[in-house]
């Protein structure tokens, strides 16, 4: 079973900034795009930002369009979202996902993040 990581969720207050980082195993191969997703209370799993493997930003949401940063280390297999001057609507569980080439989906664990006003 793939097992894959997020970390550096926490508690900010609003303005703050955190970075979430994960790691994708060796054992993942043939992805075509890799991605952060957001899950806020009571409401289903949203694409925050999306990143194919040629460097390409092919998705970010609106609410986020110049505070969060996706990006990707591909010697150590290390996706990271910078996000900066976070507000309340961002706070919820943030996961990293990768799209494989024959159509699997991998997912991370959930990293929680919770900004105060």
């Amino acid at each position: 079973q793939v097992r894959i990581v997020e970390s550096g969720g926490g508690s900010v207050q609003t303005g703050e900034s955190l970075t979430l980082s994960c790691i994708f195993p060796m054992s993942i191969r043939d992805i075509i795009a890799h991605g952060w997703y957001h899950r806020s209370p009571g409401k289903q799993r949203e694409l925050v930002a999306r990143l194919r493997t040629d460097g390409i930003v092919t998705n970010i949401r609106d609410s986020v369009k110049g505070r969060f940063t996706i990006s990707r280390d591909r010697t150590k297999k290390l996706l990271t979202l910078e996000m900066t001057n976070l507000r309340p609507e961002d706070s919820g569980v943030y996961y990293c996902g990768a799209e494989g080439s024959d159509g699997d989906n991998y997912w991370g664990q959930g990293i929680q993040v919770t900004v105060s006003s």
